[in-house]
């Protein structure tokens, strides 16, 4: 399954285009309701490694 999604997309984006993602944000401690903060921020606000956190979502959308 091919995907769309980046760094620069909104974390609803990305739950909204892909639900099962979900799992990794709250797994992860990203929050959701992030009022439309990129994955990047998120992940930077949240102490991860942006490229590690969009390679488990990738391997989600497997």
């Amino acid at each position: 399954m091919g995907y769309e999604c980046d760094l620069l997309d909104s974390i609803p984006f990305w739950i909204t285009e892909y639900p099962q993602t979900a799992v990794v944000f709250h797994r992860l401690g990203i929050d959701v309701a992030c009022e439309g903060i990129t994955l990047q921020t998120a992940c930077e606000k949240a102490n991860l490694n942006p490229q590690q956190v969009l390679a488990e979502l990738k391997a989600v959308l497997k």
